[in-house]
């Protein structure tokens, strides 16, 4: 009778991917961390291509005419600006955590919400910049 009367043990798992982007709402600072380590992956799995580009760029006056060529593609457009982005964001977001690392005060709940907001909107601004130049505007 004791065995009846037993509640069943909980049961935990694993979570995946999935319910950590979509099921939990995670603070921005938590976003800006995923965001810091997704933008350095990427930076790391396409700097061969980052090299090439700057090894066309940099050969003559024939290989930039080649690679000027090639970034007017759309596409390769699209990859630069994904990069470029990746950049952006990983850079302001480890100068955050620099300052972080000198200021212990900026590493609290409300500043941590703060400065992540400032990476958010200084790295959007200079994508939005880099983007126009990208496409032409100026």
């Amino acid at each position: 009778m004791a065995e009846a009367a037993k509640k069943p043990r909980p049961e935990y798992r694993n979570i995946g991917i999935g319910q950590i982007l979509f099921a939990y709402r995670l603070p921005l600072a938590g976003r800006v961390s995923i965001g810091h380590r997704v933008s350095g992956a990427l930076l790391f799995i396409f700097l061969p291509f980052l090299l090439y580009l700057f090894d066309q760029s940099l050969t003559s006056e024939l290989s930039f005419q080649v690679f000027q060529a090639f970034l007017s593609n759309i596409v390769v457009k699209l990859i630069v600006l994904v990069l470029g982005w990746a950049f952006l964001f990983h850079f302001c977001a480890g100068v955050r955590h620099l300052f972080m690392d000198f200021n212990h005060g900026l590493a609290g709940k409300q500043q941590g919400k703060s400065t992540s907001l400032v990476v958010v909107i200084v790295s959007s601004v200079l994508t939005i910049a880099f983007a126009a130049k990208l496409f032409g505007a100026f």
